[in-house]
């Protein structure tokens, strides 16, 4: 019999990491069921419980609800999901949880979720990671602004101590602890974060017969292993090599239960085709203008002030021996009077949608679905268009993101710094044929490191394009207002290389 293992996810956000140890199937049988998964923040909560719903309701009746496709594809009134299925209801209300690691309600519940789980499978599995603000540099950088800021007294640096607390009591047969590279520098009490955390996970288990292996992921011809590390880099997994579209590289920790451990060195998968590109997964998605957010926004009024921009820099590059920056505005500005998206929104299917060969987009695509979910642009500040087009025009033609010395000074923007080198890469646009950058939870803020590879579109990413270059699937809907949806989707792990680790895992641990 093929083994069963329950999955504990922590620190779940909107449930990447569990989405793909969930969805992994081999030869017809599901070797990872998620027994409990914990997130504090509401919205992300939602998210992690509505998609709990599907699964079960999946797992009951070979389809989606046909209540949740109407949902998902008019995302106006969300049915009562109990009325639709109260089974399924009542076991993702018991599988999603919202609540605070740390605290006496949170052990509680995860500890009784322990042992159901030691009676209901073969064996467990524990999946998650710390939040990574205080040890991301961005994250610490800010930190060190804030007035009488003790990088000790913070509790964040300590909150994988929780997770030590549940693997302790756990014992699960293998754990996957995912962060930011920034954990690898970042310091408590001058010792490094990561130091403190090898420390108490080579230890745990002494003297009562479940210590743990600790292994790297590495990829060499395509083909993905379990190694020992030589040094802390070698924890670093890029997303890209995994089939991912994006340049997203974390600190991927696994480690085999003692016993188990033997099978771990020859265990190998063969990965997805690496070198996946931003145009792959977006290229097809409907073609949207992005709206003004001061003063009139309809087609017209964009359509002027982006031609406008065109002929600007038409002019401003009019003295220069740049010829194809200057023709490429020239044409761009020719374009808009005849092919400017009209709306800030798009449904409609890609044509041939779900009929693709290609594994990724058999991942992302669901051929039940009806429309294209939570694909809508936010408005711009006028002074940000100019800024946008030239970034996509100057990115096409060149094939890198400008830096702030690349602007035109006619389109810097009133910063005092702008040109001294702190904002060089204030205006970042994804190139169309290659992987984008990581995607973070700054793409909340103002999308100026997330512009669209189409000057014709002029805009930063929808939910949903940051969502498919995460490699979450389109029938995955983030709940909350926009802004929640871009902070979830930018904070998880991207699923489809979290089942291929589950793979790896499974190729490591089964029995």
């Amino acid at each position: 019999m093929p083994s069963n293992f329950g999955i504990v996810d922590l620190f779940a956000g909107p449930g990447g990491l569990g989405e793909g140890f969930a969805s992994l199937v081999e030869d017809g049988h599901i070797p990872f069921r998620i027994g409990i998964s914990v997130e504090k923040e509401a919205s992300a909560h939602k998210t992690l419980t509505l998609r709990a719903f599907l699964r079960e309701y999946l797992a009951r009746h070979g389809a989606l609800p046909t209540q949740y496709i109407d949902f998902h594809a008019d995302g106006v009134l969300e049915p009562n999901w109990s009325e639709v299925d109260a089974p399924a209801w009542q076991h993702a209300i018991d599988e999603a949880h919202a609540l605070e690691l740390g605290t006496e309600a949170a052990k509680t519940t995860i500890d009784l979720a322990i042992e159901k789980l030691r009676a209901s499978c073969d064996d467990t599995v524990l999946i998650g990671g710390p939040p990574c603000q205080a040890y991301s540099l961005v994250g610490r950088a800010r930190s060190r602004g804030k007035v009488g800021y003790v990088p000790e007294e913070d509790a964040r640096h300590y909150l994988f101590r929780e997770y030590i607390r549940v693997l302790d009591k756990l014992r699960p047969a293998a754990f996957v602890m995912e962060n930011v590279k920034g954990m690898l520098s970042s310091t408590v009490e001058s010792r490094l974060v990561f130091e403190m955390l090898m420390e108490d996970l080579s230890s745990l288990g002494t003297g009562r017969g479940h210590q743990y292996e600790l292994r790297a992921i590495r990829v060499a011809d395509g083909i993905a292993t379990l190694q020992e590390a030589s040094k802390p880099s070698d924890f670093i997994v890029r997303a890209e090599m995994f089939g991912v579209p994006q340049r997203r590289h974390r600190v991927v920790i696994v480690g085999i239960r003692a016993d188990l451990a033997n099978k771990a060195p020859s265990a190998k998968i063969r990965v997805s085709k690496p070198v996946r590109t931003v145009n792959d997964v977006i290229g097809t998605m409907p073609s949207l203008r992005s709206g003004i957010s001061r003063g009139m926004d309809d087609t017209a009024a964009w359509r002027r002030e982006v031609i406008d921009a065109a002929g600007l820099l038409v002019r401003v590059h009019a003295g220069m021996e740049d010829e194809p920056l200057r023709e490429a505005f020239s044409l761009i500005a020719g374009r808009m009077l005849e092919e400017v998206p009209r709306s800030r929104t798009g449904s409609d299917l890609p044509v041939n949608y779900g009929a693709s060969s290609d594994e990724l987009m058999r991942w992302l695509e669901r051929p039940e679905l009806r429309a294209i979910a939570q694909h809508a642009t936010r408005g711009h500040m006028v002074s940000d268009l100019g800024r946008y087009l030239f970034a996509a025009v100057f990115g096409t033609v060149r094939g890198f993101s400008p830096k702030a010395a690349d602007f035109p000074f006619a389109l810097s923007p009133e910063h005092r710094n702008w040109h001294s080198g702190i904002f060089n890469d204030r205006f970042r646009v994804q190139l169309a044929g290659e992987a984008a950058t990581t995607i973070t939870s700054h793409i909340s803020k103002d999308g100026h490191y997330f512009i669209h590879p189409d000057p014709l579109q002029c805009r930063s990413l929808t939910v949903r394009e940051a969502a498919r270059l995460q490699t979450f699937p389109d029938d995955y809907l983030f709940m909350g207002n926009r802004t929640q949806q871009y902070v979830q989707v930018g904070n998880a792990v991207p699923p489809f290389l979290a089942r291929q680790i589950a793979e790896l895992v499974s190729a490591s641990i089964a029995r």
